[in-house]
């Protein structure tokens, strides 16, 4: 089946429940039927991607979006493991951060992040921004197969 004829999976690492909700909704908004998979901490991720508990029947993302606060394991943590794991490896990975700080920025970076993006502070434009997020790595980026 072609990969515009599917909805895109997205694993959405987010531990702030209205940010969670604001991608939601803002996908929901623009007709953009993905299918997203909410986790709200770091080792909850690293359980989904591996199988573990609660996620034995849990598919293989498309696409991540990480914070990079979050509990037990911090974003740079997971994206680390992600990037470290052959069998994850090649899973692109989106900072989704409120933070705008150049060290995060960089560590993200050398970590291996596809995208680092800022949340941006006032509705209108954080939805704007899930639009083309959704836009680039739901329908237009060509990973790897």
């Amino acid at each position: 089946m072609d990969r515009h004829t599917q909805p895109v999976h997205f694993l959405l690492v987010e531990d702030d429940e209205d940010h969670a909700d604001l991608i939601a909704r803002a996908m929901r908004d623009n007709r953009l039927f993905n299918k997203i998979t909410l986790v709200t901490d770091g080792q909850a991720a690293i359980d989904f991607l591996h199988h573990k508990p609660p996620y034995e029947e849990a598919e293989r993302p498309d696409i991540i979006l990480l914070d990079i606060q979050l509990p037990i394991l911090s974003g740079h943590e997971v994206l680390e493991a992600i990037k470290s794991d052959p069998d994850t490896a090649t899973i692109p990975v989106v900072i989704l951060s409120t933070s705008d700080n150049e060290t995060d920025r960089q560590q993200a970076y050398k970590s291996g992040a596809n995208s680092y993006l800022v949340k941006p502070l006032d509705f209108q434009s954080f939805h704007h921004l899930v639009k083309h997020l959704n836009l680039y790595w739901g329908i237009l980026n060509q990973p790897p197969r």
